[in-house]
């Protein structure tokens, strides 16, 4: 990772939703290789986003779950008490997150969807960024292929056990 080590971290806010059930909502990236393939290929994530500068985390996580997925129905449950770090795979450093990182540091909220699933439409934004949704149990949700993010999901699956 030449040259990584000096670029900063982005701050990024991301949603794991439970439904009433206690499933876990997840979504397909349409930037990603397998992305539109069968119904279980491409890579799988939480909802997530950049924090603008003049925004607090926790109006961050709101307005990002709705552009990405049109998501307003939704109650907090809580929050990871720390902000969880990841590296972009060198062959990403300087080409994603428009080459300004080297990975994100996130904040992680648990969230209720309240809502209907009538509500979800992954083309509010004009920027689509998920193909196809789905929900899963907590437990099987760093099992997805959530790429490079894996151990992130993994300690977000012990943080809100919870409020499966």
């Amino acid at each position: 990772m030449t040259g990584a080590s000096s670029l900063p971290y982005r701050r990024n806010v991301g949603a794991v939703i439970f439904n009433g059930d206690g499933l876990v909502f997840v979504a397909r990236r349409t930037d990603m290789p397998g992305a539109g393939g069968g119904p279980d290929e491409g890579v799988w994530q939480c909802p997530q986003g950049g924090i603008d500068s003049d925004e607090a985390p926790d109006h961050a996580v709101f307005r990002e779950v709705s552009e990405e997925t049109g998501i307003t129905s939704l109650t907090l449950l809580g929050e990871h008490p720390d902000w969880l770090t990841y590296d972009l795979p060198a062959e990403l450093v300087g080409k994603a997150l428009r080459g300004r990182y080297r990975g994100q540091t996130q904040k992680w909220y648990a969230l209720r969807f309240t809502g209907t699933e009538n509500e979800i439409r992954l083309d509010a934004d004009s920027y689509q960024e998920f193909d196809a949704w789905k929900w899963v149990t907590l437990k099987t949700l760093a099992t997805l292929n959530v790429g490079f993010k894996k151990p992130v999901y993994e300690k977000l699956v012990q943080a809100f056990a919870q409020f499966a």
